[in-house]
């Protein structure tokens, strides 16, 4: 197990400790339902002129199945779009976007602030469903399957966030930061280089349980 993968456990082992140390306060679940927005990933390549962030989206389910007035541990299920947007301007003009969809399974410890919000802290591990990358400029233009081989089939990070209440409604935003060199072939590493996932999420979930703590 190498050192970022020694780290995320024993954070998320510390998060879950946590959340178990107050279950004997729980009376049932708390949140579940479905939730989507956002998502502005990057990169960060070296060797471009310029780097955006790719806009794309996240969309899946969530649950709390331990649950206090303090206190829930959040699991959930997301479909989540990465990627980054790269321009290359020299003698010759080109943009490439590189675009990377996961399932992404995040698992949080939630401290709640009263009933108005939560603070979320946590970990993820992905898993790469497929991944293309699109050319516009003055090389070429089109789209182009990635064989899935030159990248990592999983992914693995840390995050945090903000949700804001509004009954069983919930408003939030969140940042992952993932640990994994994504390149896993020397011919990827020569256009990504040490590249990482880098996501700001922006997301609207909705709590179809009933109870609101």
């Amino acid at each position: 197990m190498n050192t970022n993968s020694k780290i995320l456990t024993i954070a998320i082992m510390a998060l879950l400790s946590l959340t178990m140390h107050h279950q004997e306060a729980v009376a049932q679940p708390g949140r579940a339902g479905i939730k989507g927005g956002l998502n502005a990933s990057n990169l960060y390549i070296d060797n471009v002129t310029d780097e955006n962030a790719r806009i794309g989206l996240n969309l899946g389910l969530f649950g709390q199945p331990v649950s206090s007035d303090a206190l829930a541990l959040q699991v959930e299920l997301l479909y989540s779009t990465k990627g980054s947007l790269a321009q290359y301007n020299g003698l010759i003009n080109q943009e490439i976007k590189y675009n990377l969809n996961y399932l992404d399974l995040p698992v949080l410890a939630v401290f709640k602030l009263g009933d108005a919000g939560e603070i979320h802290l946590g970990g993820y591990a992905s898993y790469l469903l497929n991944a293309n990358v699109s050319y516009k400029g003055d090389l070429v233009n089109g789209v182009d399957e990635v064989d899935k081989d030159n990248l990592k089939s999983y992914d693995f990070g840390i995050l945090a966030g903000l949700g804001i209440n509004f009954g069983s409604v919930q408003i939030g935003a969140r940042y992952n930061y993932g640990l994994v060199e994504i390149a896993d072939t020397n011919v990827a590493r020569s256009v990504i280089g040490d590249a990482k996932n880098s996501c700001a999420q922006m997301y609207v979930s909705f709590n179809l349980r009933g109870n609101q703590n």
